[in-house]
C-alpha cells in the first residue's frame, strides 16, 4: 500500500522535548524539509519521509532517544543494547520481560509494564502521567511493532487506551493501532491474545542491525502484513492508482478479494474504516506525495490521481489537509535533473534518508494514518 502521510498534530508534539530545552526548532523543520507555516493548520499532513527526516534532526539535536519528551534522557544506543539483550529469548514473553527490567534499571526512564487483565495481555506504562503523553503513546507503538517483527507476525491489537482525554486528532487513532480506542483511561496501553507471548523469536543480530539502521520508521510505521481487509483493499487502490486515474469500484474489489460487496462493507467497518475513505487516503496520500517528492504540474498530478478537473481536485485538497495544493508546494525546492534543488523563494521541503543511528526511534506516532 502507499506510504501513509502523517498529520501535523504528531508533528507538533514530536518537537515539544526540543522546545522545551529551549532548542530553535525552526532549522530542524527546514532540515527536515518541512515547511514551518504547515504547523498553523490542524489538517495539515506530512508525507513519512519528512517525518522520518525530523526524527532524525532531533536526534541529533538532543542527543536524547526519547527526544527531550521524557522526564529523564535516554542515551543514544539504550534501544539497540535492549534489544539485544532480548534477542536469545526462548520467546516473546521472555523477551518483553527482559526488556522491560532493562528500562527499569534507569532511574526517571519510562515504567513499563506487562500484565494480563482478564483475558487479555496487557502491555503499558505505568507513569505515562508523569511524562509526555505523545511518549507513552510511542512507548506503546513502538513496542506492538517491535514484539511483531520478533516473531514475523503481526500481533492484532484487541483495545488501546489512553490516559489523556481525547485530542482534536482523536479519530487517527483507530487507523495507527489497528483497534478500538478509549480515551482517559487510568494508563496507556494496549491489549492482545496471551497466546502471543509463546511465539518463539524468528530474528537473529543479523536481521537486528539492519533494523536498526531503518530506525526510526521500520518501526514507527504501521508495517502493511496484508492481514486486514483494509490492507488489502488500500493495496489494490494504491496499485491501482500508480497505472490508472480509475479506482475500481467497490464491487470490483469485492470480486478481486472473492466476497460479496455488502461482506466488504460489512469487514470494513469492523475495522471502523470504509471504502470511501480509504479512496480517499489513497488519493490524499498520493497527492502529497506528489507535491512534496515530485514537480510535475498540478493540473497534471490532478489528472494523475482522477480528478476531471482541476477546481475538483483543489477542493478535494483543501477538504484533506485545509490548504491549496500550490500552498502545499510553496517554497519546496523543485529538484534538477542531476538532483541539486532549483532556486526558489521562501523556505524549503524534500525527503530524505539516511541510515538511522541504531538508537530508540522514540517519539513518534508512527503514526501514520
Amino acid at each position: 500500500m502507499a506510504r501513509r502521510t502523517i498529520t501535523v498534530h504528531h508533528v507538533r508534539a514530536v518537537l515539544r522535548g526540543a522546545e522545551r530545552r529551549g532548542v530553535d526548532t525552526v532549522p530542524l523543520l527546514r532540515g527536515a524539509e518541512i515547511p514551518p507555516l504547515l504547523l498553523g493548520d490542524d489538517r495539515a499532513r506530512v508525507t513519512a519521509p519528512q517525518f522520518t527526516r525530523l526524527f532524525r534532526e532531533l536526534y541529533s539535536a538532543t542527543q536524547d532517544e526519547f527526544l527531550g519528551l521524557g522526564s529523564a534522557a535516554s542515551r543514544p544506543g539504550t534501544f539497540a543494547m535492549m534489544c539485544r539483550a532480548s534477542l536469545g529469548c526462548r520467546d516473546l514473553d521472555a523477551a518483553v520481560r527482559r526488556g522491560v527490567a532493562f528500562y527499569g534499571l534507569f532511574p526517571g526512564g519510562p515504567d513499563l509494564v506487562l500484565e494480563r487483565r482478564g483475558d487479555d495481555a496487557v502491555f503499558g506504562v505505568r507513569n505515562d502521567l508523569e511524562q509526555d503523553y505523545f511518549l507513552a503513546e510511542c512507548l506503546v507503538i513502538i513496542w506492538h511493532r517491535l514484539c511483531s517483527w520478533l516473531i514475523g507476525r503481526r500481533i492484532p491489537l484487541r483495545w488501546a487506551e489512553f490516559g489523556h482525554p481525547p485530542p482534536p486528532h482523536k479519530d487517527e487513532y483507530e487507523l495507527l493501532f489497528g483497534c478500538p480506542v478509549r480515551f482517559g483511561a487510568e494508563r496507556t496501553g494496549a491489549g492482545f491474545d496471551p497466546h502471543w507471548l509463546t511465539a518463539p523469536l524468528v530474528r537473529d543480530e543479523a536481521a537486528l542491525d539492519e533494523m536498526l539502521r531503518r530506525a526510526p520508521f521500520e518501526l514507527l510505521t504501521r508495517r502493511e502484513y496484508g492481514t486486514t481487509v483494509a490492507e488489502q483493499v488500500g493495496r489494490v487502490l494504491a496499485r491501482a492508482l500508480r497505472t490508472s486515474p480509475r479506482l475500481p469500484s467497490l464491487g470490483e474489489i469485492a470480486a478481486r478479494l472473492a466476497v460479496s460487496p455488502a461482506t466488504l462493507r460489512r469487514r470494513l467497518a469492523q475495522e471502523a474504516t470504509s471504502y470511501q475513505r480509504l479512496k480517499d487516503a489513497v488519493r490524499r496520500d498520493a497527492a502529497i506525495a506528489g507535491l512534496v517528492e515530485g514537480g510535475e504540474p498540478i493540473a497534471v498530478l490532478a489528472a494523475r490521481l482522477g480528478f476531471s478537473e482541476d477546481t475538483a481536485f483543489h477542493r478535494a485538497f483543501r477538504r484533506w489537509t485545509g490548504t491549496t495544493p500550490g500552498a502545499y508546494r510553496t517554497g519546496r525546492p523543485l529538484r534538477t535533473p542531476t538532483g541539486a534543488p532549483a532556486p526558489v523563494p521562501a523556505y524549503e521541503p524534500s525527503p530524505g534518508g539516511e541510515s538511522g543511528s541504531g538508537g530508540m526511534p522514540s517519539g513518534g506516532g508512527g503514526a501514520s494514518s
